[in-house]
């Protein structure tokens, strides 16, 4: 029963097995850092946000609909950036102001 060879045997195939998970888990370390250092440089690369946005409608020649801050999360696809002047004479024409980022607000227009 007590065979030389064969406990050796199970002796190393139990160290190829711990090899194998210790191998694993090195390469999911490098994985992880590659991701982390991928991620920094998206968020070193990402363009500024714009200072201002005015949200339009449904279709291409559709009226703005809302005037956005530049970081607004709650500026729909349909949003282009602009400048504050184009911004104070969309609000002075009615167009409505955020509900969330109140970029009248910030630029100073009251109603």
């Amino acid at each position: 029963m007590n065979d030389p060879a064969s406990s050796r045997l199970d002796l190393l195939r139990f160290l190829e097995r711990v090899q194998e998970q210790d191998l694993a888990r090195t390469r999911r370390w490098i994985d992880e850092e590659r991701r982390k250092t991928e991620r920094l440089q998206g968020e070193q690369a990402r363009p500024e946000p714009p200072d201002w946005m005015i949200e339009y409608g449904l279709n291409r020649d559709a009226l703005p609909t809302a005037v956005h801050t530049g970081e607004c999360t709650m500026a729909g696809k349909r949003s282009k950036p602009t400048d504050s002047d184009t911004v104070r004479r969309a609000l002075a024409a009615g167009v409505k102001p955020c509900q969330f980022c109140r970029p009248d607000t910030e630029l100073g227009v009251l109603d």
